[in-house]
């Protein structure tokens, strides 16, 4: 379609400028349809990136700490007796204790835990963490003897609660192993085991080895007293596999319930669609100027011919 060309006032100043003829008409060369498909697409695909396009991937769940777990081990000269069977030959109990309180501490994903072995003396082993690696370690690293030849169930629970009052976690289970007799008299285990009760502490007995076996210095009474005052439980563990069977009943009257951290991983998608837009343009553009070059060529044949 021809129409009237604009008048510019210094069109023929232009012209003897530059020296080129006036011709009668210019043509306007319109955009064919696969320039326009071009276009379209790649608008489409801008505003695709515009819209900030995300990959959400499934919710992940962190374990946020939800309560302090504390071991109390006696490690007094009477848990090196050989009378305990791990893997059908003998072993001492402490070295069964050992292995079985492994497998209680991997379970126990969730809780801050604790290590005191006690004797004559009671001493923190591990201070309260999540690391359940470094408990586990500490656990290896101790062994029969380190803290006295005696017994003293009052300063271990002594102890547990000077832990327990440093930490801000309201929720606090003590589990008490031992395998003899209280022998101290500065710091009676009933009046500890009161402390305990009075900042709300719950502590689980556990007696190691058979009271109806001769030397065996093992007083239930004493830890059925101090479950009972503390709201826990007494358990009796003559040998390993009921002492693993005590580890999962205390799983069940402590289970992990710790509160749950939701982390939905997002991947930014939005790249994809602006490197096409991009490269489309790219192409067509590339096109174009091979297919003017085509042309050109094709003239300079038909002039010579």
């Amino acid at each position: 379609m021809r129409s009237a060309s604009i008048t510019l006032p210094t069109y023929d100043r232009a012209l003897n400028y530059t020296g080129q003829k006036p011709r009668k008409s210019a043509l306007v060369k319109r955009r064919n349809f696969f320039e326009w498909l071009v276009l379209m697409l790649s608008w489409a695909l801008l505003l695709a990136a515009l819209s900030s396009p995300q990959l959400v991937g499934k919710p992940e769940m962190k374990v946020k700490t939800s309560r302090n777990f504390l071991i109390a081990a006696d490690i007094s000269f009477s848990m090196a007796q050989n009378d305990w069977v791990i893997d059908g030959q003998k072993a001492r109990r402490w070295d069964a204790v050992k292995e079985v309180m492994h497998e209680f501490i991997e379970k126990r994903k969730g809780d801050r835990m604790g290590l005191i072995f006690f004797g004559t003396n009671a001493y923190v082993q591990a201070p309260f963490t999540p690391d359940l690696q470094t408990v586990a370690q500490m656990l290896d690293e101790a062994d029969v003897g380190m803290a006295g030849q005696m017994t003293h169930l009052g300063k271990a629970i002594a102890k547990g609660v000077a832990m327990f009052e440093k930490d801000t976690i309201e929720t606090k289970v003590m589990l008490l192993l031992t395998d003899g007799i209280d022998s101290g008299d500065d710091v009676l285990p009933l009046d500890a085991a009161d402390l305990a009760a009075k900042d709300s502490i719950l502590i689980y007995t556990i007696g190691i080895g058979d009271p109806g076996k001769s030397g065996s210095d093992l007083d239930e009474g004493t830890l059925q007293d101090i479950a009972d005052m503390t709201n826990g439980q007494y358990f009796l563990a003559k040998d390993e596999s009921r002492l693993a069977e005590i580890y999962d009943e205390v799983d069940k009257l402590e289970p992990i319930e710790y509160e749950e951290m939701e982390n939905r991983p997002v991947t930014l998608l939005y790249y994809y669609p602006l490197g096409a837009a991009l490269g489309l343009l790219i192409f067509s553009a590339f096109v174009g100027s091979i297919v003017q070059l085509i042309r050109k060529a094709s003239r300079k044949e038909g002039a010579y011919v």
